[in-house]
């Protein structure tokens, strides 16, 4: 399966980010990087299934509060 994050953006300024494809915890690793291109802080997680197999990394869903609102 291909690796993908899909981004996506309330009207409110809320962003949310989910992984596909990825399995365990190396996902983890993504939210610094998407911290500082989003210029936003990660404020929750929900982890998927996939979360707790041992491929670590990660299927799951991230939710940042965007700094600038």
């Amino acid at each position: 399966m291909t690796k993908k994050i899909q981004i996506r953006i309330g009207p409110d300024g809320t962003i949310e980010a989910e992984t596909f494809g990825i399995k365990g915890k190396s996902c983890l690793e993504l939210i610094p990087l998407l911290e500082k291109i989003m210029e936003a802080k990660a404020v929750d997680s929900d982890y998927k299934p996939d979360y707790y197999e041992e491929d670590n990394q990660l299927l799951g869903e991230q939710h940042v509060e965007n700094r600038n609102h």
